[in-house]
C-alpha cells in the first residue's frame, strides 16, 4: 500500500485507483526502492554502569530495554545509550548497529552485560564465551514444582519451523545447547531458580524451561497457556557474571540484585 501512495506501482503504465480490479492481461510495474539502513545514533539515556575501565563496561540492563537497534526499535536502546555515553570508544566488529555488543539478553530480560570498547576486547571477551569460560547465571521463577534440585537440560536449538520469530528445540539446522539449573525456592504453582549458561543460544533458557514443561512466569512467547499477562514480561534477570579482563587478565566478577518486579512477584507467591 505504501509503494503504491508513493507511486511506485503502475498498472497499464498509469497509477492504478484505490478502487481499481485487475484483469487477465493487466500489466503491473513495481519499482522498488533502495533500502534505506538504519543508523543508531546517540541518545541521553541513564545507563546504570556497574564497572568502566578503558577497555570495556558491565552494564545492567532494565527490563523493557532493547538492546540494539533493530526493525520496530530502531531508537531508544542500549546502544543508543552507549553511543552517547562513549562516543566513538566502542568496538566495530558488530557493525553499525551492534557497537561494543559481546553478549545480549532479551528485551524483557534485566540484568548485566558486558560492552567492549576496542575490537582487540571484543575479540578476546567472544572467544571467552565461545570456550564456556565466561561465566553467566541467571535467576527465574517457572511455571510449576520442578521435580529435581538439580538438573542440565542439553537440548540443540534451532529456529522453529514455522514461526520465524522464535526458536525450539530440534534436530533440524540447529546448535548445540545446555543449561544447568539449581531450585533455589519452592512456592506453589511456582520454582524460583538460578540457571548457568554453558552455551549462548537465542532465547536459551526460556526454550530449555519451556521444553521441559517450565516455562518462564510472564513469558508471552513461550509461557503458552502458561503465561501471566499480569507480569509484564518474563520474571528472568542476569544477576551474575564473571571473566577474565581481556588486558589485564584479572578474572572480574560482578552481581546484581534482584529488581523490584522480581522481588515482588516473589512476594505475592506462598511458599510450600
Amino acid at each position: 500500500m505504501k509503494l503504491i501512495e508513493e507511486g511506485s506501482v503502475t498498472v497499464n503504465g498509469a497509477a492504478p485507483s484505490k478502487n481499481l480490479r485487475l484483469k487477465a492481461g493487466d500489466s503491473i510495474c513495481v519499482e522498488i526502492p533502495e533500502p534505506v539502513l538504519p543508523d543508531a545514533r546517540p541518545e541521553d539515556i541513564p545507563l546504570d554502569i556497574v564497572y568502566e575501565d578503558d577497555d570495556l563496561l558491565v552494564v545492567n540492563k532494565p527490563r523493557g530495554m532493547v538492546v540494539h537497534p533493530a526493525a520496530g526499535n530502531p531508537d531508544g536502546t542500549l546502544v543508543n545509550a552507549l553511543l552517547h555515553h562513549c562516543g566513538a570508544s566502542l568496538s566495530g566488529i558488530n557493525g553499525v548497529l551492534r557497537p561494543g555488543i559481546v553478549h545480549r539478553i532479551d528485551k524483557d530480560t534485566s540484568g548485566l552485560l558486558i560492552v567492549a570498547k576496542n575490537d582487540r576486547s571484543h575479540r578476546l571477551l567472544a572467544e571467552q564465551i565461545k570456550e564456556h569460560s565466561f561465566t553467566r547465571k541467571y535467576q527465574a521463577v517457572v511455571v510449576g514444582n520442578i521435580k529435581d534440585d538439580r538438573g542440565t537440560i542439553n537440548a540443540p536449538i534451532g529456529r522453529h519451523p514455522t514461526d520465524r520469530k522464535k526458536m525450539t528445540v530440534t534436530q533440524k539446522n540447529s546448535r548445540e545447547a545446555v543449561t544447568h539449573y539449581r531450585v533455589i525456592e519452592r512456592y506453589k504453582g511456582y520454582t524460583h531458580v538460578e540457571l548457568t549458561l554453558e552455551t549462548g543460544r537465542t532465547h536459551q533458557i526460556r526454550v530449555h524451561m519451556a521444553h521441559i514443561g517450565h516455562p518462564v512466569a510472564g513469558d508471552p512467547v513461550y509461557g503458552g497457556k502458561k503465561y501471566l499477562a499480569s507480569l509484564n514480561g518474563q520474571c528472568l534477570h542476569a544477576y551474575y557474571i564473571s571473566f577474565v579482563h581481556p588486558v589485564t587478565g584479572e578474572t572480574l566478577t560482578f552481581s546484581s540484585p534482584l529488581p523490584e518486579y522480581f522481588t515482588d512477584f516473589l512476594g505475592r507467591l506462598a511458599p510450600l
